[in-house]
């Protein structure tokens, strides 16, 4: 892997003196860190991968898109984060499980008075979810279910008898978008990672309560009707963002760009 931007000595360096090995995480991690926060602060970073023709899927599934090196940085970003926040139906596409322990990044969290895993936060306005799955039922921290006060009594209970925790965010079935953000926060969870779908990701987006985004570039096509990245109401202005980093593997771009 070798990184493009920031420029540096080794990026202007000739193709044979570049550093083109495979990068250790805590490497990954480093150029991965969340910024410093404020006491009260919070910050939300989202993950997503894009085909060249902007593809955020095929086949309905993110994976065929990505790679050995997107999933390494996929696991990294989810070892700095406080918790992993992600829409419903990207739990039932994706099979999502609980987040695991690394012991590769055991001593990292420790030192930033983090747990051993982050925890999953499930946005669901019909909470349509199956809770005897282990996301549910056994994960290492206990997962979230993010819903509006109005959603199913119902399921909300058959939620908590999972042992998930319920927060509410929004004053209906749905979810304020901003408002998980401060909920999620008020519960100590401030270093945020959202991996979608492209239809939450779009609410954060139009809501502006994205801080990041960190966005793999497939050198892949895939034509037909795959969805874009993020999706849902548009802004009114589009939101720029500032280049923070850019890395390069076997033709992936990895880069990050944050809120100006």
């Amino acid at each position: 892997m070798r990184r493009l931007f920031p420029v540096t000595d080794q990026t202007s360096a000739s193709p044979q003196e570049r550093d083109d090995r495979e990068w250790s995480l805590d490497e990954l991690a480093d150029a991965y860190a969340y910024p410093a926060l404020k006491a009260d602060g919070h910050w939300l970073r989202a993950n997503m991968v894009s085909t060249l023709d902007g593809g955020a899927q095929h086949d309905g599934r993110s994976q065929p898109i990505s790679g050995e090196s997107d999933m390494r940085i996929f696991g990294t970003l989810r070892a700095l984060a406080d918790v992993v926040v992600v829409g419903a139906e990207t739990v039932r596409q994706e099979g999502y499980r609980p987040a695991r322990a690394r012991e590769a990044f055991a001593a990292r969290r420790a030192a930033s008075g983090q747990g051993p895993a982050p925890a999953i936060a499930v946005v669901t306005a019909g909470m349509d979810l199956d809770f005897s799955l282990p996301l549910f039922t056994s994960p290492l921290v206990p997962t979230l279910v993010v819903t509006g006060a109005a959603a199913p009594a119902d399921r909300v209970a058959e939620a908590a008898r999972a042992g998930a925790e319920v927060v509410v965010a929004g004053d209906g079935e749905g979810v304020d978008p901003a408002r998980v953000v401060r909920e999620l926060a008020a519960r100590g969870l401030r270093r945020q990672l959202t991996e979608g779908g492209p239809r939450l990701l779009g609410q954060f987006v139009a809501a502006d309560a994205l801080d990041e985004l960190c966005l793999t570039i497939s050198p892949m096509l895939v034509a037909g009707g795959a969805q874009r990245i993020a999706g849902g109401p548009s802004v009114t202005v589009p939101h720029r963002l500032a280049p923070a980093c850019v890395l390069e593997e076997a033709g992936f771009l990895f880069t990050s760009y944050r809120r100006i």
